[in-house]
């Protein structure tokens, strides 16, 4: 039985030009966080706790997709830096939770508009038309 290979060339460099593409991204993505000497999964974290006001440290792990022990880490360099503060759950007194802190909240909101303004740049040179469909296959390849 023969098989059709005719598109194992193209798969190839469809997936290296993927790479390359999310390379570059997280590249800029670290430009972009470097006047706050922020990590991306810091950044992210203070995107989650923006997005959610304040949850347990279990919580935070599983939106960001990381161990509970790592997102302790995040949360002790984030907390050092008073951007996030630990406090007693009121349902749960053996529980924590994480919050930004007032000086978080400002540095989240900046991160934000400058990941925003990073973000229009780099797609910016897309129509409409494109964006959307590239918007469209990435929330198919996600899902």
């Amino acid at each position: 039985m023969n098989e059709d290979t005719s598109h194992t060339g193209d798969d190839e460099s469809l997936a290296e030009t993927f790479w390359a593409v999310a390379s570059r991204l997280r590249r800029q993505t670290r430009e972009s966080l470097a006047p706050w000497d922020i990590t991306p999964s810091q950044s992210r974290a203070l995107g989650v706790l923006g997005r959610h006001g304040e949850v347990r440290p279990g919580t935070l792990a599983e939106h960001l997709h990381i161990a509970a022990r790592s997102a302790t880490e995040v949360v002790d360099d984030l907390q050092t830096r008073g951007l996030v503060e630990r406090r007693p759950d009121p349902v749960d007194r053996r529980a924590t939770l994480v919050a930004l802190t007032e000086e978080g909240n400002r540095v989240s909101a900046a991160i934000r508009t400058a990941r925003r303004a990073e973000a229009d740049r780099f797609f910016g040179h897309l129509n409409d038309t494109d964006r959307a469909e590239l918007s469209r296959i990435l929330r198919t390849l996600r899902a």
